[in-house]
């Protein structure tokens, strides 16, 4: 059986007992950073020992750029009744990270699956904003291309005229975060913006601002932005 385990996004002591003992039992643990998995296992044997029955799980790299080649090996393992563990290198598997093409695999060959739910920067994020709870879309990482980034951000600001309350939510990269900041200067836009940095970890930060007001703030780490 294959399960979609969600992981802690930066405190391991976020790390339920239910995704420990399913880790620790499963045959085959498919992870986006092996190394982040094998943390991830350490946590929960040095957490639920009583679990650590044997720590003898299959770790297999599954990146995006692996989807397509490790799937029909995948399939042929939950055909031979394996139990399949799929983690993400933090957050819930699928949400901008692999998992997708399997999961749509299983359910179109009928294969059983379960999803293990657990932390997301998503919604940890959009509780940190003040924003309405009730309305917000997520759309992952920005576009590379500053072009890519101002055709996105000229729709969303159309849509606001719609969606007066909608928060827009996105994943960025820290050497990239300025750069996106300075596009909505470009258009002359200028919504509140919240930036959570580097949740649940010692040093995480919440900062909140205008673009004008972040644009030169030096930032590290994983980020979550929102527009609201």
């Amino acid at each position: 059986m294959l399960f979609i385990i969600s992981s802690p996004i930066g405190n391991l002591d976020d790390l339920s007992l239910r995704q420990a003992k399913t880790l620790l039992s499963s045959d085959i643990v498919l992870a986006e950073d092996t190394r982040s998995a094998k943390i991830l296992l350490d946590a929960a044997i040095a957490r639920f020992p009583q679990l650590a029955i044997s720590n003898q799980q299959l770790v297999i790299s599954y990146y995006k750029e692996k989807e397509f080649e490790k799937l029909p090996e995948i399939i042929d393992w939950l055909n031979e009744g394996k139990n399949i563990a799929l983690v993400s290198e933090s957050g819930t598997p699928l949400i901008s990270d692999p998992g997708f093409l399997l999961v749509k695999t299983v359910i179109k060959k009928g294969l059983p699956f379960t999803v293990i739910p657990g932390p997301s920067a998503v919604t940890t994020s959009l509780i940190y904003s003040g924003g309405n709870p009730q309305e917000f879309s997520f759309f992952g990482f920005f576009p590379k291309k500053e072009s890519e980034k101002i055709k996105l951000l000229s729709k969303l600001r159309s849509m606001r005229d719609v969606f007066p309350e909608m928060s827009f939510i996105f994943y960025e990269s820290p050497n990239r975060i300025n750069e996106t900041l300075q596009c909505f200067k470009t258009l002359k836009w200028e919504p509140n913006i919240i930036i959570c940095r580097e949740m649940t970890k010692k040093f995480e930060e919440i900062l909140r601002g205008k673009p004008d007001d972040l644009i030169e703030h030096k930032f590290k780490g994983e980020i979550t932005l929102l527009i609201k």
